[in-house]
């Protein structure tokens, strides 16, 4: 597997690698939405979305009220300036 530059933007990098990253990061890929994933951690769960221009992610029922926190981020950003925000939870 190739490594992702943690300082390189996403889009310089080929959709097997992006993948490969996700799964490395504990993701599991739906296997019907080959461009969705799930992500479960301790304290909060999320929906991720692979897009034609953005990196979508959808933490489930992690509002105040119960209700999902939707965030949206460019290819344009590097690898782990996406890691950190979405890792980091809502």
């Amino acid at each position: 597997m190739a490594q992702l530059s943690p300082t390189s933007p996403l889009y310089s990098h080929p959709l097997p690698d992006i993948e490969n990253w996700l799964k490395s990061m504990g993701c599991e890929q739906n296997s019907q939405q080959l461009n969705c994933w799930y992500l479960s951690k301790d304290d909060w769960e999320a929906e991720i979305t692979l897009e034609t221009e953005d990196v979508n992610i959808n933490y489930l029922q992690a509002g105040a009220d119960g209700t999902d926190i939707k965030r949206a981020f460019r290819y344009s950003l590097s690898r782990q300036d996406i890691e950190d925000a979405i890792f980091s939870g809502p």
